[in-house]
């Protein structure tokens, strides 16, 4: 009989051809004893039976597959560990700190092609390398180190930063302001749909081609501006323009790089005041929302009673009038406010790096300006005190403006898209996200629903703040950077853009259609604005011109 190594007693049947027998249907499980037991020993001497609880060399080896898994598996679970590692160290963001460790542990301070940013990833692989070598006793440095788990958990809370109390209190007033407005602006509104008898009024139940046509109206007036005056306004490229609103464009603030301002009387396109407002250049500038020619006569006239007259070529202007007029923005990264002689009020500090330009708030209390530090800042004009410093963008800011209510603003910079902000809250309540480029100038429609954007991708576009879907319509308005978009400050019939092809557009409100391009400058045009009522419009360019338009007819 021969000796066999199954678990059991079977019954025996015909040997295979190899001689070995094969077991039956009826098989016996249970412990291996007698004879069996014997034949198992000598089975597991010969190496052809393998149990276990033997030696360690008597088990199976892994095929080389196995074995290549095996180590797939390891080198994972080591990656794992030293990304948990990274996760839990804690590098600080100075890069000068930074530098300093890696050459504390004989590291190269910098690689071939590597930023700051890559630098700080290295040194947390070493940190983490070191940590994981003597089982996490690192030494924890100022500034870097393992943080325990219990505080490297995700905050689950809203973070804020506390607000000073004139902050708050400029809140309230912005919300005092602006509600009232508001509810005026719809009820206005709501009374024009109310009243407007379409050709179709059960297609039409709002009236609003009754609307889209009176906006129509509005924008043939473009269609027939042309040039009425063209003065040399400097000796250096003009960067800015405004009109005064109160008296329909009476008179015209214009900036330039040479660091002046210079007030325009509109009627006869002369000069009525020339200020030194900046020894460096000047990047923005703006008109109180009450500035009037008549208030600019009186201010003048008290100012003459006490000064000499002022020689018609002198830029030196000093004055008694404390009444805020104008402001500036400039590249030395200083905004001053002054008054309607001439007269400096007050300096606000606080932007580091150049400024971009400038914007009062709606009801004068406040001024906004640009900065190319990234940040957007609200000063109150009382005190000259820094409200706000709004981060949020990633890269240099261009431009900011308020909505005609007040209760927004929006900042467009370097990073080709805008923010849109709560100012009665200071949430990013939207995001204008659609241009390929940079975007250098935004302004929001009387209507208030609207907010056009102007950008280096050549377009302009308009945006609908009532659905965040992305852009109303996109406007292929140049074919260089568009610098300036301005609405018609009264009922948006249509809109100017400028670009440094040297073009001046408008475009209609209802739209967007092309209605008349103003071409006269010999060089980039730098900014645009335009009258209420829209019959006259401004624009400034680096050939130092400034050119008023006037509707023909």
């Amino acid at each position: 009989r021969a000796p066999h190594a199954w678990l059991g007693r079977a019954k025996m049947a015909d040997a295979d051809e190899d001689g070995v027998a094969i077991p039956g249907a009826r098989v016996r499980f249970g412990a291996i004893g007698g004879p069996d037991r014997a034949a198992l020993v000598e089975g597991m001497v010969k190496g052809n039976i393998h149990i276990a609880g033997g030696a360690v060399g008597d088990r199976f080896a892994l095929s080389d597959g196995s074995e290549q898994t095996r180590e797939r598996q390891e080198e994972l679970m080591r990656e794992l560990e030293s990304r948990r590692r990274q996760r839990a160290i804690a590098v600080t963001t100075d890069d000068g700190e930074v530098r300093a460790q890696l050459r504390q542990h004989g590291e190269p301070v910098t690689l071939f092609g590597e930023g700051p940013g890559d630098r700080r990833d290295r040194l947390r692989r070493i940190l983490a390398k070191l940590d994981a070598a003597d089982g996490g006793a690192l030494p924890v440095p100022e500034d870097a180190g393992v943080v325990p788990e219990s505080q490297a958990v995700a905050q689950k809370e809203v973070f804020y930063t506390e607000g000073t109390a004139e902050l708050a209190a400029a809140r309230l007033a912005i919300a005092a302001f602006s509600m009232p407005r508001a509810e005026a602006r719809l009820r206005r509104l709501r009374a024009a749909r109310e009243g407007a008898s379409g050709p179709d009024p059960e297609r039409d139940p709002e009236g609003a081609s009754v609307a889209l046509a009176s906006l129509d109206a509005d924008a043939r007036r473009a269609a027939f501006l042309e040039t009425e005056a063209s003065v040399v306004g400097d000796d250096r490229p003009l960067c800015d323009v405004r009109f005064s609103k109160p008296d329909g464009g009476a008179l015209i603030l214009s900036a330039s790089w040479t660091g002046a301002v210079k007030l325009w009387s509109a009627a006869r396109c002369e000069k009525a005041l020339a200020v030194r407002a900046s020894e460096d250049r000047v990047t923005g500038a703006d008109l109180h929302p009450s500035a009037t020619e008549a208030a600019f006569n009186e201010a003048m006239a008290v100012s003459n009673t006490t000064t000499q007259k002022i020689p018609e070529n002198d830029d030196t202007v000093t004055g008694s009038s404390s009444t805020l007029f104008m402001a500036t923005a400039s590249a030395d990264g200083v905004a001053c406010l002054w008054s309607a002689s001439g007269t400096l009020l007050r300096e606000m500090r606080g932007h580091v790096g150049r400024c971009g330009r400038a914007s009062f708030y709606p009801s004068g209390a406040f001024l906004a300006t640009a900065g190319f530090d990234k940040t957007w800042r609200l000063w109150d004009c009382e005190t000259g005190v820094e409200l706000l410093c709004q981060e949020g963008h990633s890269r240099a800011v261009y431009d900011v403006r308020f909505h005609p209510d007040g209760s927004l603003a929006c900042s467009v910079g370097l990073e080709a898209h805008g923010r849109v902000w709560d100012a009665r809250s200071g949430l990013n309540v939207l995001n204008l996200r659609g241009h390929a480029k940079p975007v250098l100038c935004v302004d929001f429609a009387p209507n208030g629903a609207h907010v056009v954007t102007g950008s280096e991708d050549h377009t302009v576009k308009v945006w609908d703040l009532r659905h965040v879907k992305g852009c109303l319509y996109t406007v292929p308005a140049h074919s260089k950077s568009v610098t300036s978009v301005r609405y018609e400050p009264q009922s948006g019939g249509y809109f100017l853009s400028a670009s440094h092809d040297g073009d001046a557009k408008a475009w209609s409100g209802a739209d967007f259609s092309l209605r008349r391009r103003l071409r006269g400058h010999a060089s980039r045009v730098a900014a645009v604005d335009v009258a209420p009522g829209g019959a006259a419009c401004v624009t400034v360019g680096h050939d130092r011109t400034l050119k008023l338009w006037r509707a023909g007819r």
